[in-house]
């Protein structure tokens, strides 16, 4: 059962407080410190909400209607500066991502501004992008009419200089393929060093993956460039499929109460219409919504739970196996292995699933 009641007063008190503290959320969330059980959790994050550091960050995305409800979230936050926006090839192509993505900064009243990166793989594969979101990865549901336009400039190039004009301060939330990222890291490796953290949604973690029995759709798209970005030494910190399921999935009432709360519910509920269908067909009636769940790890240090320090590794071999990411755990001394590891990787093991939806429909 999913808390309410308390934690719904408690996240209220939290945003009030933060709305008072005068900074703007979509102008001006980190770590990985354990949490207690539901409630208590919220409870400790009622508190960091007012006294989280200043945050800047960067979204890189595929923009379907997953990656459209975490750039909301991200957008509520009043301690987070969107310094830009970057699209790529995922969900579906990039016209129409990038179109996904000022609609929904449109619908947040946010002004971050939108950069153009890949439209194929990083070997310069060409692919259809297939959405099971719908044909505009956001419904099909006539909800996106963007008054803006994209910025001028490429995104790698945006990437690249934005962490060089503010070395060890920008952190990189990756919604999509790993595209624009190794692209930026092979054009200019001094420069990327100096993120301060790079956040992914990818990999099946310890668990299954959806686009293979063992490869998440994220790497799948890309696996070169996944390894790439894994192999570069950066600070990375990894939320997979696995702790995405059971508790934290959206059921059929969730959607209806976000609908029920508003132009921006009704938004989000409207744009998981697909993927709902799409998962009914496979017999279940609740739906992952993983990069949302992904940018609450990002802004929110006590719903993490749990975590592991691990080197990981992308296979890209073609074969059964292709685009699965193996974790080797430090302090694990493995019998076939040299174990001679740079541990730079941070997989979420553990997040607390039972306050998810509550806590986004307060935010939202």
């Amino acid at each position: 059962m999913k808390p309410h009641g308390k934690l719904n007063m408690l996240f209220a008190a939290a945003i009030a407080v933060s709305m008072c503290a005068g900074l703007c959320a979509c102008g001006n969330g980190s770590g990985s410190s354990a949490a207690e059980p539901a409630k208590k959790a919220t409870a400790d994050q009622a508190t960091l909400y007012s006294s989280q550091e200043h945050r800047k960050i960067i979204i890189d995305t595929d923009t379907g209607a997953d990656d459209a409800s975490a750039l909301l979230l991200a957008a509520k936050q009043p301690n987070v500066d969107i310094l830009g926006i970057t699209v790529l090839l995922g969900n579906v192509d990039l016209e129409q991502g990038t179109k996904n993505v000022l609609e929904t900064l449109e619908q947040a009243n946010c002004d971050a501004p939108v950069y153009k990166g890949s439209d194929e793989t990083y070997d310069g594969t060409e692919k259809t992008a297939f959405s099971v979101f719908g044909n505009d990865g956001m419904g099909d549901a006539d909800l996106i009419h963007p008054e803006k336009q994209a910025a001028e400039g490429d995104a790698v190039d945006f990437i690249i200089d934005t962490v060089k004009a503010d070395p060890g301060e920008v952190e990189i939330v990756m919604l999509g393929p790993a595209t624009n990222i190794a692209k930026a890291i092979k054009k200019d490796p001094d420069a990327m060093k100096k993120v301060k953290r790079i956040w992914s949604m990818g990999t099946s973690g310890l668990g299954a993956g959806n686009a293979s029995p063992v490869a998440e759709f994220n790497v799948y798209a890309d696996a070169p460039a996944y390894k790439i970005m894994l192999d570069s030494g950066l600070p990375i910190t990894v939320i997979g499929l696995d702790v995405c399921d059971g508790e934290a999935e959206w059921t059929d009432e969730e959607f209806a109460e976000l609908e029920a709360k508003g132009k921006t519910g009704e938004f989000v509920a409207k744009s998981f219409g697909k993927i709902r269908e799409f998962y009914r067909g496979n017999g279940s009636k609740t739906v992952m919504n993983c990069d949302s769940l992904a940018m609450m790890c990002v802004l929110f240090p006590d719903f993490i739970k749990s975590t592991i320090n691990t080197h990981a590794s992308c296979i890209v071999d073609v074969g059964e196996t292709y685009a699965e990411v193996l974790f080797y755990k430090e302090g694990f001394t493995y019998d076939s292995a040299d174990n001679d590891f740079d541990y730079n990787v941070v997989l979420v093991t553990e997040v607390d699933k039972p306050a998810f939806f509550d806590n986004y429909k307060s935010i939202l």
